[in-house]
């Protein structure tokens, strides 16, 4: 489905479906994760002398929510993913980490384990107390992007981001190179985090957080335009307009000449995230939900799910509202997909170019700024290198990136 999303069914109360008149889709309050009544969203960024990197909790509510996952990429880092397979025990999680650093960056899940677990938080098994917190996480490839190949998140940077969590509002999401997007590239241009949410007409919430490191672009590199833009919903995205020829071809350009510089290599890349609904369902049903939410990272870039990618979704259900039935069912997991797709123009659009002594990433405004001729919007540019260490759990000031060669397309 795209931004004309209808139903000719709606959902009563119970789940059931009626006849009621056909109804257009919206986006949530806020187009973001947070539009899931009970969630949080918590960003620990650290930037400047070295630094490119972050990390991202999402907070479930009191008493956790039921998850599912769905890896596709070739170069996955993950961790509680076999936790979450319908056929093993343990039914709800208390909160997902996703972090930059590779592999490293999973040490962020230990910091938010031990936080919960100090505020009685988790799987009871035992006394008062004794609890496990149950967090699965996923990490992006980012390391030395910054210029210092060892600076990536640890426990505390998990312990940040969920502090930010638990004091941050029912609002807006940051966006853009912040948290576990702080460090993301895309096809050779910045990455980063996007989120968009979307009401159904039966009042189902249906909302995605992406973290966009992709090997593949999410570019037409014909065109120049953004794949993700064709399934926004109305007035989601500014009006921009066809790039010129002279931007898609010094975009082409710049891109191939990273992809040359930097080379091929394993688990470099990796787009992750989260889908989130307010519906009651089982873990089959979210891990389904997570594997059509890849459908819309396939929309959103290309290639994707390759061998150097690490591609993971994880789903939270908090139980608000009713079971679905199977119609209900059907228009949430179109639904999430479209979410997806949405989520990674907004990831694409957020971020600002960046400049370390590893290299410098171009964000799509800045590779191509004859798209946002219409809005009258000047680039933004390279920003200083001469920053000191930082570290923000709201938004983050872009300091630009090393390109992998993610893509030899921009």
């Amino acid at each position: 489905m795209t931004s004309e999303l209808t139903s000719e069914v709606t959902g009563d109360v119970n789940g059931s479906t009626t006849d009621a008149a056909t109804t257009a889709a919206r986006p949530g309050s806020t187009n973001g994760l947070t539009d899931v009544e009970g969630l949080r969203v918590g960003h620990a960024s650290r930037t400047g002398d070295g630094w490119l990197t972050g990390t991202t909790v999402v907070l479930c509510p009191p008493g956790g929510a039921v998850a599912g996952v769905d890896v596709r990429g070739g170069g996955p880092g993950t961790r509680e993913t076999d936790l979450l397979d319908p056929r093993n025990m343990v039914e709800r999680v208390h909160a997902v980490v996703l972090s930059g650093g590779s592999a490293f960056g999973l040490a962020a899940a230990d910091g938010v384990m031990r936080r919960l677990a100090a505020d009685g938080t988790g799987l009871q098994v035992g006394g008062p107390g004794e609890v496990v917190p149950i967090v699965p996480a996923a990490v992006v490839f980012d390391l030395g992007r910054g210029g210092d190949f060892t600076a990536r998140p640890d426990a505390s940077t998990g312990e940040q981001a969920l502090t930010a969590a638990q004091s941050a509002p029912a609002g807006p999401v940051a966006q853009g190179a912040t948290g576990a997007g702080t460090g993301a590239l895309a096809g050779g241009l910045k990455g980063g985090v996007g989120t968009a949410s979307v009401v159904l007409p039966d009042g189902t919430t249906v909302a995605a957080l992406a973290v966009v490191n992709a090997f593949g672009s999410c570019v037409d590199p014909q065109t120049g335009e953004l794949y993700a833009l064709s399934y926004g919903m109305p007035g989601e995205f500014p009006p921009l307009q066809r790039p010129d020829a002279h931007d898609v071809e010094q975009a082409r350009r710049r891109a191939a000449e990273l992809a040359a510089k930097a080379g091929l290599g394993p688990g470099r890349a990796t787009t992750i995230g989260v889908v989130a609904t307010d519906r009651t369902l089982t873990k089959a049903q979210c891990a389904k939900i997570a594997g059509i939410a890849h459908d819309g990272m396939a929309r959103g870039i290309r290639p994707v799910h390759t061998m150097f990618d690490g591609d993971t979704v994880f789903t939270l259900a908090t139980g608000a509202r009713p079971a679905p039935d199977g119609a209900a069912f059907h228009a949430l997991l179109d639904a999430a997909g479209d979410c997806f797709t949405r989520a990674v123009g907004h990831a694409m659009l957020a971020a600002e170019s960046v400049s370390t002594p590893a290299g410098q990433w171009l964000s799509y405004r800045d590779a191509y700024p004859s798209a946002f001729a219409s809005d009258g919007a000047e680039p933004t540019g390279i920003l200083d290198t001469d920053t000191t260490d930082t570290t923000t759990t709201s938004d983050t000031d872009a300091t630009t990136d090393t390109d992998d060669g993610e893509s030899a397309h921009p």
